[in-house]
């Protein structure tokens, strides 16, 4: 092989056309060829080593041609246009392979990179002997052109990494267009690949440079290359991510073939010079072509990827059941948004609580509620989790806390003394005029700041951030009383409770459980109350559900409970309802109640 074919297929090769599939791109000019020559056939065909293969053919149902004889190989030795008039009358082509199809006529222009090599011919055929003249020569010659620069279009700009010099997620995209096209219904896996989980990526950006990361991805694809089939197209399509197709196996087989992958590319921890422990992961997505677009597949099979990362597992085939519980969440996300901009789908409960010495319901707290128009009821143990980290979540307090100022203020001027709590995330406290919003909402409705409280997490009571300071600081100032919610659910330190700035330890339900009888929970739930008393907080028992609960509470002189045994959550109509029907609806506050002595009995 002489050093001029071994560079022109080098850079044949390097361009990662043999072997993809048709594109829509390449097959415009292919007819425009066949048009322009009134010839039933036309190609763009690139020479490989033995071979002519078309990556774009009108006329002829054949991917492929052996070399040998064949005029476009020709093309590719001389770099000069071809013209045979008729393969007969030539004793070298009379038994080529395009005459063994019954062709007599070719013409081909070579397709030259800036660097001289030609890849192929740009060529048309027809089954009669034929001349051509030189203004056709020089349109054939432009449309050879035409199939260049679309080449070098896809290679340099919007089809191939520039860094890997592998084909991109837009080739990717493409490719499984063009597939869902010539092969629809046929099964496929999609392997995805990355080397580094998010949290690693970052670290190793912010520590060691992108200059190194790119070394990385580089590597990482040169280990996939050598670790695949000749016949497997690997794409980039992430930073240190990868991607690869495999005709419809057997799970095991697949599940096998992404262990053996796991295992090559740790291989690269065995490099002196790699500055990163590779962890790698593998996800797949079986589908297929045609039933699932591009998009989705990629998305599945990196949803698979992040599920073996999660579990700490080598690979992970994709589930759809954990696939519909991503997307129910980006569904809640998505159509919160509608929730807060309309007026019938938040609406708050409130849940009473009650003093345990005189049984006076001394307020409630609210309660956000969202009825979904067609997922109908959604928790706010689902839905909260999902927005307290989003831009979302400050006007979703917001909302909150205008509709509960809104119902304190009603019943304030109906002569309830209640005090109403709200919960706040801890991403409202890193708001700028967090607390200047509320105090205007109270002055809106003429409300006096003691009618409201806000709960908030150990966690962001504690938090460092200095406008969260500032927020906290100003609450307190302004006489709005702040409550520690869940007390005693997480790692809480009792030590915190002579800094915090709140004035209620709301106590966590999972100390109210049926093991409430427990000698060690019991003396848990003694120290907190008797600390907290102590130290001069207002207690409040979340969840004190079994009835000889009130007993025990009341010896350790809690102050208030709040739990279903009293009273479940209620629209504000209902709440109403059930302070008559203690007769405790009145406006004195210090009017004797019968609510825990009915309970009690």
């Amino acid at each position: 092989m002489s050093n001029y074919e071994q560079k022109r297929l080098h850079a044949l090769r390097q361009l990662n056309l043999l072997d993809t599939p048709a594109s829509e791109s390449f097959d415009r000019i292919t007819r425009m060829a066949s048009q322009l020559f009134s010839l039933p056939v036309a190609a763009v065909s690139l020479t490989d080593t033995d071979r002519q293969w078309f990556k774009s053919r009108v006329g002829i149902e054949l991917w492929q041609i052996p070399r040998h004889k064949s005029p476009c190989s020709n093309v590719s030795k001389t770099s000069d246009v071809l013209v045979i008039e008729d393969f007969l009358a030539t004793e070298w082509y009379r038994d080529s392979p395009p005459a063994q199809l019954g062709l007599r006529f070719y013409a081909g222009a070579p397709l030259l990179t800036r660097d001289g090599y030609t890849l192929g011919t740009m060529c048309v055929l027809g089954p009669e002997p034929r001349s051509v003249t030189q203004d056709e020569i020089c349109s054939l010659q432009d449309l050879s052109i035409l199939v260049m620069a679309q080449i070098e279009l896809q290679h340099a700009f919007s089809r191939v990494d520039p860094l890997t010099g592998l084909p991109n997620s837009n080739q990717f995209t493409e490719d499984l267009e063009d597939f869902g096209r010539d092969l629809p219904g046929q099964q496929r896996f999609l392997f995805f690949i990355e080397l580094l989980g998010i949290t690693q990526l970052n670290t190793f950006h912010r520590v060691m440079g992108a200059t190194n990361l790119d070394e990385l991805a580089k590597e990482g694809g040169r280990h996939l290359q050598w670790a695949l089939q000749e016949t497997d197209t690997l794409y980039y399509v992430g930073t240190c991510q990868y991607a690869f197709l495999r005709k419809a196996q057997n799970e095991v087989a697949v599940q096998k073939e992404a262990l053996r992958l796991n295992d090559r590319l740790k291989q690269l921890n065995l490099y002196d010079n790699l500055p990163v422990t590779v962890r790698p992961a593998v996800g797949i997505a079986p589908f297929r072509y045609g039933l699932t677009t591009p998009v989705d597949v990629l998305r599945m099979a990196h949803g698979a990827c992040q599920d073996a990362r999660q579990g700490e597992i080598p690979a992970a085939m994709y589930s759809s059941a954990l696939d519909e519980s991503y997307r129910r969440s980006f569904t809640l996300l998505t159509d919160m948004r509608r929730a807060l901009a309309g007026d019938n789908e938040l609406y708050l409960v409130f849940q009473p609580s009650v003093a345990l010495d005189s049984g006076i319901c001394m307020g409630g707290e609210a309660l956000l509620r969202w009825q979904h128009p067609t997922l109908g009821p959604i928790s706010p143990e689902e839905f909260i989790p999902l927005i307290e980290n989003t831009p979302l979540a400050r006007h979703l307090t917001a909302w909150v806390i205008r509709s509960a100022i809104a119902q304190a203020a009603i019943w304030y001027r109906q002569g309830l003394a209640l005090r109403i709590s709200m919960n706040v995330m801890a991403s409202n406290l890193e708001e700028e005029g967090f607390t200047a919003q509320l105090l205007e909402a109270l002055a809106e409705w003429q409300l006096p700041v003691g009618t409201i409280e806000l709960e908030l997490t150990e966690s962001a009571l504690l938090s460092n951030g200095r406008v969260a300071q500032q927020q906290l600081e100003a609450l307190v100032s302004a006489g709005v009383e702040l409550a520690i919610d869940d007390f005693g659910s997480g790692y809480s330190n009792l030590a915190y409770l002579q800094n915090l700035p709140a004035s209620v330890v709301k106590i966590d339900r999972t100390f109210f459980s049926e093991r409430y009888d427990e000698n060690r929970g019991q003396t848990l739930l003694k120290a907190m109350t008797t600390l907290a008393n102590d130290l001069g907080y207002r207690t409040v028992a979340e969840g004190a559900e079994p009835l000889v609960m009130l007993k025990l509470l009341e010896e350790l002189h809690c102050d208030e409970v709040q739990s279903f045994m009293v009273a479940r959550p209620m629209v504000p109509e209902a709440f109403e309802a059930w302070l008559t029907s203690f007769g405790q609806n009145s406006p004195q506050r210090d009017r004797p109640s019968n609510i825990l002595a009915s309970i009690k009995s």
